[in-house]
């Protein structure tokens, strides 16, 4: 089988006319990133049921090398090695985070009889194992409440790692901006097949960890692979200057939606001069539009927030803090820290459209626009994460969409029809690989991998085109600053390589993040699931009443169409009583209808409407083919 390859002599010379154009490395970050360090797990490893792995900093351990491997880009090389600085810190006393026992930070913030946790990671796994270190050096506090910066997993999904099922049924407080669960719902579960799986390229999650491999993901090293879960909020905070007080320490929000998330919060502990920028302001280019699916981001709000935050908290901030990465400490290094970030997006943002409104489109954009020296020198400004290319591109499609007002890409040929076209064109197959060939001696690997991608679409089973395909989309990894950039590669040339036989029973992605949903929210979730192509004129109405909380709803279709309305039934509705789990079972196909009524977790007249209706909703095959038909 083909095994990555060393990096080429373009991507070699890449890298050396890149470093020289790099800023000034005084050490300072790592100054930054090291300190208030306490102490870390042994061999840096989580284990999760069965002994599985859910988490492995020593497969990191390669990167202890300051000169960077010939197969990483120089800028990234820095960036993961800041990003393996693992353990429990002292942000400032009362304040304690630990970082990389997962993509994100979990925060801990002493009260006067406890503890308030922040972000509790992605897995339970993971945020056990953080308030295990935390408690065995600063003592067995209680967790007093529970915060949620913001609707993505990495600051929600381990809850149950920090919090028992005794403290959510007597209702810990879990504090949230307003809307969390709506967007949480809808980013993570409406398309969360399709996200989950263009996350295993973001972040590099199938990829062997090494210089030919993932090195890190710029925002963490990777996403932590245990238990996730969904605990709704018990609170939300609506509008900045709201104040709360936990266990004798007060709080001030500020909330900043349509940032890096929809639903997101800044926050400020007047106590400990301490700020809490979310994901607002991290050691990097943040994503305005991320490579795994999401609705684009608003880079216009996002400075003005950072800008109020400027305002609001700076002069009052002993440290700042955020939800990835290393703190900044006083007054002076936090407003440097804040202008400089505010100014990032509000640039990416203006000069997008300045270009835009002189008829330049997306990609042409992408490919004009720098940085002015004033940001391009600071190291918290570099494409780890998000890049000036396709932030530019989103900020675009925010304002005019995906369409650049060229009828001829109005309704372009889908990718097969389109590649058995080109190939024609070109003279077949051998002569298309032939001038690809030429292109990759001469190091145009983006040329090689839009050429060949034709040929990969027309006949997947061309392993000669999947594997020079693979060997341009290798050394576009190597070179790429980006992290995930170099994951979305080096995976692409993973599985040109090795394609994946067809499992016999699919995988479904956001399984674990179902199974936790609020009814209301797990009934929205199966109107995407619902084939209306295969439905076509059938109507359908139920009664469906949850036996496990009491909730009754109207169910119906009509028109291919799923509706729900709570405590809403229609005339002539079929009932149906079940246990939200037993939904979910069938749903996900984990036990029949016939099962369920046998087991007495699902009640009802009319078995075969419902064993219809069941019947018509997808299963969502996880690995999905992304780099061949």
């Amino acid at each position: 089988m083909a095994e990555p390859k060393d990096a080429a002599e373009a991507t070699v010379r890449a890298h050396a006319a890149l470093k020289a154009t790099l800023p000034l490395d005084d050490g300072s970050d790592f100054e930054l990133a090291r300190r208030g360090f306490i102490a870390t797990i042994p061999d840096g490893r989580i284990l999760g049921e069965g002994g599985r792995v859910c988490w492995d900093m020593s497969s990191f351990a390669f990167e202890e090398a300051e000169d960077w491997p010939p197969t990483v880009n120089p800028s990234l090389w820095r960036q993961a090695r800041l990003n393996s600085l693992h353990g429990l810190y002292e942000v400032t006393p009362g304040v304690y985070q630990v970082r990389n026992f997962d993509l994100s930070n979990i925060t801990f913030i002493e009260t006067d009889q406890g503890l308030i946790v922040i972000d509790p990671l992605t897995s339970a796994e993971c945020a056990a194992a953080a308030i295990a270190l935390y408690r065995q050096h600063r003592g067995d506090r209680p967790v007093k409440a529970v915060i949620y910066t913001h609707s993505h997993v990495d600051h929600y999904g381990g809850v149950r790692g920090v919090l028992s099922d005794a403290d959510i049924a007597a209702g810990m407080r879990i504090i949230a901006p307003e809307g969390f669960l709506k967007e949480a719902v809808s980013e993570n579960v409406l398309a969360g097949n399709a996200m989950g799986r263009r996350a295993t390229y973001m972040y590099g999650s199938i990829l062997p960890r090494g210089p030919k491999g993932h090195v890190d993901s710029g925002l963490g090293k990777t996403v932590s692979l245990g238990s996730v879960s969904l605990v709704p909020p018990t609170e939300s905070v609506s509008e900045s200057g709201t104040r709360l007080t936990i266990d004798g320490v007060e709080i001030e929000f500020q909330v900043t939606p349509g940032t890096e998330a929809p639903a997101e919060m800044n926050f400020f502990f007047p106590r400990f001069g301490a700020l809490c920028m979310a994901e607002n302001c991290t050691c990097h280019l943040h994503n305005l539009y991320t490579p795994r699916g999401a609705q684009v981001r608003d880079a216009k709000a996002w400075s003005f927030y950072i800008d109020e935050a400027k305002a609001l908290f700076a002069p009052r901030t002993k440290v700042l803090f955020a939800s990835h990465h290393w703190p900044r400490w006083g007054p002076d290094a936090a407003a440097s820290f804040l202008t400089k970030q505010r100014d990032l997006y509000k640039y990416v943002h203006d000069q997008s459209l300045r270009l835009a409104n002189h008829g330049l489109n997306a990609v042409e954009i992408a490919e004009e626009l720098a940085l002015p020296p004033t940001l391009a020198s600071e190291w918290h400004a570099r494409d780890y994460y998000g890049t000036l290319n396709h932030n530019a591109k989103a900020v675009y499609q925010r304002y005019l969409g995906w369409f650049d007002g060229n009828p001829a890409n109005l309704h372009k040929l889908p990718p097969v029809e389109a590649g058995r076209r080109y190939v024609e064109v070109v003279g077949g197959a051998d002569a298309l690989l032939a001038k690809a060939r030429a292109a990759y001696d001469a190091g145009d690997y983006r040329w090689v991998a839009e050429l060949v991608n034709h040929l990969v679409f027309a006949d997947p089973a061309n392993m000669d085109a999947r594997n020079l395909q693979a060997d341009a989309l290798e050394q576009m990894g190597y070179q790429a600053e980006s992290g995930p950039w170099r994951a979305f590669y080096l995976t692409g040339a993973m599985e040109l390589r090795h394609p994946r036989a067809p499992m016999v029973t699919p995988r479904q992605g956001a399984a674990g993040q179902i199974r936790n949903l609020p009814a209301d929210e797990l009934l929205d979730s199966l109107s995407v699931r619902l084939n209306g192509t295969r439905c076509g004129a059938r109507e359908f109405a139920f009664d469906l009443t949850f036996s496990d909380t009491g909730e009754q709803f109207g169910m119906s279709v009509e028109n291919a169409v799923l509706h729900h309305r709570a405590g809403e039934v229609a005339a002539g509705a079929t009932p149906v009583t079940l246990t939200r789990g037993a939904l979910v079972q069938l749903v996900l196909r984990e036990t029949t209808l016939d099962a369920a009524v046998e087991a007495g977790t699902v009640r009802l007249a009319d078995a075969a409407a419902f064993a219809t209706f069941i019947d018509l909703l997808d299963q969502f095959d996880f690995w999905f083919e992304i780099v061949a038909p």
